[in-house]
């Protein structure tokens, strides 16, 4: 237990950090990321690289960084869910030069003005996935592609050429499960990009995520490859990319299940954010580090699931 991210820095070389819940919430950086990026990185050298469960490609999440005062000079670069699934199907559904695999296609809102689920325009994420075209229907379809839980987008310019699937604000299933199951009746396979179930939003509230389709999905009998945390892969590729022993690395998110499970099981150590998903479950404000007992009894409760270090936000 920590009471400032300052105890832990000359423990290791280099951070793989979790975007949102520790840096920022979609919306702003959250109190002390912005100082404590600078702290790390400028003053004391470290090594900077986001790993998050976003379906926008890698370098559409950097580019967000600076938005929300970050500098993006400090990170050496993301691996997002996004650009793993993107690079799974071009290698596989999109790989065929000649005949463009179809995709029913679930994503975020694109009609909203400023949509803040939206970190890139989801043409950004198409457009790396090889030869792949929006379906119009599911009987045409040969896949579906998980991106958002807002809408089913079938590349119309008006909402009312959309459907939209009254989930991420409930998690009703009403509309989106006789969807799915007629594409487990035509044995499409899934891609999810984003394997997050529910979310914190900014104000608070819950948001309903497509890990928990891709979730529904598999229990119906349909076929699902799921990218993003917890898988160790994604690990692998941050410490690829930051050369530092595995020793020296540690990941910072503020998920048991997606950040410390991912980490534990790629042995790399960790720090859990107490501030983000599991506040409430902890019933602690922002920035207030709660008490080991009930650190301890939340890790168990979720599986058994133990951090190396927990601070209660990342800030110095």
């Amino acid at each position: 237990m920590h009471e400032s991210f300052a105890e832990i820095v000359d423990l290791y070389d280099a951070f793989i950090l979790d975007q949102f819940g520790v840096l920022h919430d979609g919306v702003t950086a959250l109190p002390g990321a912005v100082a404590c990026v600078e702290f790390l990185a400028h003053e004391h050298g470290k090594q900077l690289i986001i790993l998050s469960n976003t379906s926008a490609p890698s370098q559409k999440a950097l580019e967000k960084l600076p938005k929300l005062g970050f500098d993006g000079s400090y990170f050496v670069g993301a691996v997002t869910s996004g650009e793993e699934a993107s690079k799974y199907i071009k290698s596989t559904l999109g790989s065929d030069p000649e005949k463009a695999a179809k995709a029913v296609f679930w994503t975020w809102d694109i009609y909203k003005p400023d949509n803040a689920r939206l970190t890139a325009p989801p043409q950004a994420f198409l457009d790396q996935c090889g030869n792949v075209e929006i379906a119009k229907t599911i009987d045409e379809a040969n896949f579906l592609l998980l991106h958002g839980s807002e809408i089913w987008y079938t590349g119309g310019k008006t909402p009312e050429e959309a459907t939209f699937l009254d989930f991420v604000e409930s998690g009703n299933m009403d509309t989106v499960e006789p969807l799915l199951r007629a594409c487990v009746n035509r044995g499409l396979p899934m891609v999810c990009a984003n394997p997050d179930v529910v979310v914190q939003t900014p104000c608070g509230g819950t948001a309903y995520m497509p890990g928990g389709l891709a979730t529904r999905y598999a229990e119906m009998g349909g076929t699902c490859r799921i990218f993003g945390k917890p898988d160790v892969e994604h690990f692998e590729a941050c410490l690829r990319a930051l050369d530092v022993p595995r020793s020296k690395v540690a990941h910072v998110g503020d998920s048991l299940h997606h950040d410390i499970a991912g980490a534990n099981a790629a042995n790399i150590p960790n720090v859990l954010v107490t501030s983000g998903i599991h506040r409430s479950g902890l019933g602690t404000n922002f920035g207030v580090l709660p008490s080991d007992d009930k650190v301890t009894d939340l890790c168990q409760r979720e599986g058994n699931i133990f951090p190396t270090h927990v601070v209660s936000a990342f800030r110095i």
